[in-house]
């Protein structure tokens, strides 16, 4: 991450100056104190931005933000605290803003009625999750920071429930840190779709994106060949759409890069016959990827495939279950040309298991780099439900998502290649309750699915955090399902390690710099 290099670049240059003014005062003949490995210390600062939720009349939009005790090491403990260094208050902070909201072209968007903003409350403390609510169409864009022993791990949770309307659904989106480049397979132009790419800026400095689509037959020639620019602390949504003059197209990848600045980005979809949901950013292109959580009950699943690259991709295509890795039957393998989407429909699926999909290349000598995401749909007929799970990166230290509900979530790990041990904690609730830990093994090739890790007494919304102590590399995602009124309405997000800790260069004096 950009702000992690400069960081150690900040810390790395004031070592060094620490240790060249001991070089020049120590006395004759002193040995030359030897470099030390480099050490983890804890994040001082971690940013976020969440697009606006909705502009349904009747949404209503839960926010949960939680900060995880500890800084994230990867052993397990998960008891080091106060670490971090303190706001510009000289108290650590962790705390929301709203965005103001323009169209592409640079207007002011009509989202609803327009009224004053209400901003969820900010973390007191590591450890408990508060939550904020707001109905209707004015909820806005957030952008915030977390400074001193709230940032190492700092995570916000929008939940959206809306009801009824072409746009029904549960929509969920773990906010995301601005970057410079997202990949947003299973996106669609198809007329039935409705699918926004919300861009955010939360720099004091305008940011110009450019939004690329990419379909089963190659790029998709864009109507904005100059950049989009996205004003300083505001949002644009963007109906993909009207990007291109393209025949519409059913799955289609996005890809979002930035000229100047940087910008959150996340794609919002709705469906007029199955439902909406937030699409997040994939995980970097590789030549493996995992996507995790697909519910038991699933009555559809497409995959999207993309290669940025030049070779073409043929993939193997694993369904790592609860009791083992298997083939889709008829469905085990997929060929990606270069600059090209393509799509399988994976009908039953699971078989009433809950499991991951995993992707790998079907010779292993030509591995080719790509990026993935499912749509997932539950529920038949008028009576449906979609959601989106994009490959995700394995859990290298800690992860989080919150606002979890007792009898509601369900969270699914996956070890793809070997047997793992992770620590499972479900934080205290935001109204109350006694935070629960569990150590569980992962099995190689399997998907273990947990419903039953509530906190103690819980009332309101908690967190679940996912720490990885030892074994191979695992996945993992959470599922929230809220039906209401016969739908199956549910969301899932994945896991995403939060980079609490940060690894410090050691330095050693060197009289040579002095020559």
């Amino acid at each position: 991450m950009k702000r992690t290099t400069l960081s150690l670049i900040a810390v790395a240059t004031t070592l060094a100056a620490v240790t060249g003014f001991a070089s020049l005062t120590a006395p004759d003949g002193a040995p030359a104190p030897e470099a030390k490995a480099a050490s983890r210390l804890p994040v001082e600062r971690t940013g976020l931005a969440c697009p606006a939720p909705s502009t349904s009349e009747v949404a209503e939009t839960r926010y949960t933000s939680y900060t995880p005790p500890g800084t994230g090491t990867g052993t397990g403990t998960g008891t080091a605290t106060g670490q971090g260094s303190p706001g510009k208050a000289g108290q650590p902070t962790a705390q929301l803003t709203a965005a103001a909201s323009t169209t592409a072209s640079g207007g002011t968007a009509q989202g609803g009625k327009a009224k004053a903003p209400k901003i969820p409350a900010p973390v007191t403390a590591p450890g408990k999750p508060v939550t904020s609510e707001a109905d209707g169409p004015g909820a806005p864009a957030l952008t915030g920071a977390a400074t001193g022993t709230l940032a190492p791990g700092w995570t916000v949770q929008q939940t959206t429930v809306v009801p009824a309307g072409g746009a029904r659904g549960l929509l969920g989106l773990s906010c995301g840190a601005a970057d410079t480049d997202f990949w947003f397979p299973a996106a669609s132009t198809a007329k039935e779709r409705q699918d926004y790419v919300h861009l955010t800026n939360p720099d004091d400095t305008a940011a110009v994106a450019d939004i690329e689509l990419y379909g089963p037959e190659g790029v998709l020639k864009s109507q904005f060949t100059d950049g989009i620019p996205v004003p300083a602390h505001a949002t644009v949504p963007v109906l993909l759409s009207t990007l291109t003059a393209a025949a519409p197209q059913q799955s289609v990848t996005v890809h979002v890069t930035t000229r100047s600045g940087r910008v959150g980005a996340a794609v919002g979809s709705a469906d007029e016959k199955l439902g909406s949901d937030w699409l997040a950013a994939a995980a970097d292109p590789a030549t493996t990827a995992v996507l995790p959580g697909i519910p038991a009950d699933a009555t559809s699943v497409r995959l999207v495939a993309f290669v940025p690259g030049d070779d073409d991709a043929d993939l193997k295509v694993q369904l790592a279950t609860q009791t083992g890795t298997i083939v889709p039957a008829g469905a085990g393998t997929l060929h990606v040309k270069s600059g090209m989407t393509a799509a399988l429909d994976l009908p039953d699926l699971t078989r009433g298991q809950a499991a991951s999909l995993l992707l790998t290349p079907s010779d292993p000598k030509k591995p080719t780099p790509f990026v993935a995401a499912l749509r997932v749909v539950r529920g038949k007929g008028e009576n449906t439900e979609v959601a989106f799970v994009p490959a995700t990166a394995a859990i290298s230290a800690r992860a989080t998502v919150a606002d979890n509900r007792a009898k509601a979530s369900t969270l699914s790990l996956t070890a793809p290649g070997a047997a793992a041990q992770v620590k499972v904690t479900a934080s205290a609730g935001s109204e109350g309750g006694t935070p629960v830990t569990r150590t569980v093994s992962l099995k190689a090739g399997t998907t273990t699915s947990l419903t039953d890790l509530v906190p103690g007494g819980v009332k309101g919304s908690y967190a679940l955090t996912v720490e990885k102590v030892s074994g191979g590399p695992v996945h993992a995602a959470r599922t929230l399902a809220l039906p209401q009124d016969g739908t199956p309405m549910f969301t899932v997000q994945t896991f995403v390690d939060d980079h609490g800790t940060v690894e410090v260069p050691s330095a050693h004096q060197d009289l040579g710099v002095l020559d």
